[in-house]
């Protein structure tokens, strides 16, 4: 059977898939925001292990499983070695699988060389989860990411260089309200660079057991309120100019859920927006947490 340890937590856009717990933990669980590890501490599991739970979920589910997901929060920080032989049995194992994913921090990525990722993609992960959170240096250092924004754009065009597909999340309200606009503007600014296949938004919240859950219960943390994160979006979205990705606002913190391709949706997303700048006692704001981490 699978056998997990502690919270699982996944991509919304990954609901449908095998979870694979490679790695427990996070190699880097120092962002200031983050409570998804916090309680574990980093390794990685046996091979040996695992192979023994790819060959139950292919007797317990079939051969037609086609999305894997590779957990917990930085299983591309193992070793080659170590994740060409988890892709290998999961060739063989599912031979319908059309796509391995994983979550991948700036500091497994900059460690990373462009071939490795190059034939960890031939293998099979060729989808990596990046969260960026901000473009904006000083947002950065107070999230404790560890990297600039200069470097995480660096790192994640070696991800493009191998011909990964990335997917790159924002943080919205992360600037609080002095720096709402350039927040906005340089994390847009940042994701124009990378031209992702897929970008998306949620919106900081505050976690007991964080450095962020500890300023805010000392009244340090501004919360923006829904139609100020909606302004904040606006902006972000209004400074995009990519090539072809997907957008979502879909994550369970996220007031509006939004959806659509850029460049061919980006005028209709941002009408939408600003109806409700103009009219937001009509909106519904809501988070709708139904739609899972």
């Amino acid at each position: 059977m699978l056998r997990y340890e502690g919270t699982l937590y996944r991509p919304p856009s990954e609901g449908n898939s095998l979870i694979l717990q490679a790695t427990i933990g996070c190699s880097y669980n120092e962002c200031a925001f983050c409570a998804m590890y916090r309680d574990k501490r980093f390794r990685v599991r046996p091979i040996a292990e695992l192979e023994s739970e790819i060959t139950w979920a292919r007797d317990e589910f079939g051969p037609s499983v086609r999305k894997v997901f590779l957990a917990d929060g930085d299983a591309l920080i193992a070793k080659k070695s170590f994740l060409l032989a988890v892709l290998h049995a999961l060739r063989a194992a599912f031979p319908d699988l059309q796509r391995v994913s994983c979550y991948a921090s700036p500091q497994a990525l900059a460690v990373r060389s462009v071939e490795e990722m190059d034939e960890l993609r031939r293998a099979g992960l060729t989808q990596y989860y990046l969260g960026i959170e901000s473009g904006h240096d000083a947002v950065l250092a107070k999230l404790t990411k560890g990297v600039d924004a200069a470097e995480m754009v660096r790192v994640a065009q070696k991800a493009h260089a191998a011909g990964v597909r990335l997917s790159v999340m924002i943080l919205l309200g992360a600037g609080g309200r002095a720096l709402s606009r350039e927040h906005a503007l340089a994390s847009a600014d940042v994701v124009n660079q990378i031209q992702p296949r897929f970008v998306s938004t949620l919106v900081m919240t505050p976690v007991e057991g964080t450095p962020l859950g500890d300023w805010d219960a000392r009244g340090e943390v501004e919360h923006l309120e829904p139609i100020e994160l909606a302004r904040e979006l606006h902006t972000f979205l209004g400074a995009l100019e990519l090539e072809g990705s997907v957008f979502r606002s879909n994550h369970a913190s996220n007031y509006l859920a939004l959806g659509g391709s850029l460049p061919k949706d980006k005028a209709a997303l941002l009408a939408a927006l600003e109806r409700v700048l103009a009219r937001p006692e009509r909106a519904s704001f809501r988070p709708d947490w139904s739609r899972g981490l």
